[in-house]
């Protein structure tokens, strides 16, 4: 014959629950607090580089967090004394909405939510003659480009907002997208700023950073013309394109406002101006967020 429980063994039994409620619990919280995530802007725009802050209350680790957007991972860089960020693109391509973003470190997972709001880019209509097409790159332009672009070093370059590369008005902003004889191109648009400067005028520097390509046109950047890159750090970096004349080498660090060059017509411009592209993480961004506040 089976006896009941005695009352003792139910209070055991039930502190013995109720212990495990409150492990879970608190658990979940110092997981919560251990992982605090902060996305910048508040109101971000398709165009607009996102600035993500990881902090962790537990103190440096060695394993850097990771953040996850658009089902592709990327690698926080340490900014700060238990504080770790990671700047990643939006552009004129991406569909606004909600975005899933997921925060991890260590075994924790922090999701969250960003809104990013739809924005209105100019449109050109270009009609172009039968059989008119634009210049195409060569491959060995192609491939040195690509690699530019793409380049993730750790250091961080630049500190603070980015200076105008030139004084000249701007003859066309970041994002246009186009018409080529009615048809809405679909993967297009200004992938810069262009700066219609005087032919010579000088090019600076916006931001430190390295010099780690230069091309010219009579080496085959038939697209590009006399091109500089320059590596900011940290996945972001500056190509300078159609100048006139080219006055750093590769290897060269620059600091802001140090000439790298000058205005020019090469490659595939129709007349002389600079174009300024900004890109992060291999994707071309507005930098006018950068003129106007930079990133610590």
């Amino acid at each position: 014959m089976r006896l009941s429980a005695t009352l003792p063994d139910k209070l055991a039994n039930s502190l013995a629950v109720i212990t495990a409620i409150l492990t879970t619990l608190l658990a979940e919280i110092s997981s919560s607090q251990a992982l605090e995530v902060q996305v910048e802007p508040k109101n971000p725009r398709l165009g607009d580089t996102l600035s993500v802050v990881v902090k962790l209350d537990r103190g440096e680790t060695s394993n850097l967090p990771t953040v996850k957007l658009k089902n592709q991972t990327y690698k926080t860089f340490t900014i700060g004394s238990d504080r770790y960020r990671v700047l990643l693109p939006t552009t004129p391509l991406d569909k606004p909405g909600n975005w899933s973003m997921e925060v991890k470190n260590e075994g924790e997972v922090k999701k969250l939510t960003v809104k990013v709001a739809n924005r209105t880019f100019p449109l050109q209509r270009i009609n172009l003659p039968p059989g008119k097409a634009g210049a195409s790159a060569t491959p060995k332009e192609r491939a040195a480009v690509k690699a530019f672009k793409e380049l993730v070093t750790p250091e961080q370059f630049w500190n603070g907002a980015f200076i105008k590369p030139n004084r000249g008005r701007i003859s066309s902003v970041f994002g246009v997208r186009r018409y080529y004889n009615g048809k809405f191109a679909q993967d297009y648009y200004h992938r810069g700023v262009d700066y219609a400067g005087g032919l010579g005028s000088p090019v600076v520097a916006p931001a430190a950073g390295k010099v780690v390509l230069v091309g010219k046109e009579a080496q085959g950047f038939r697209v590009h013309g006399n091109v500089v890159g320059v590596d900011h750090g940290q996945g972001v970096v500056s190509i300078f394109m159609h100048l006139n004349s080219i006055k750093v080498k590769e290897g060269d660090f620059v600091k802001p406002g140090e000439i790298i060059g000058t205005i020019g017509s090469t490659g595939a411009a129709t007349g002389p101006h600079l174009h300024w592209g900004l890109y992060v993480q291999g994707q071309s961004i507005d930098p006018a967020s950068w003129r106007d506040r930079g990133w610590e």
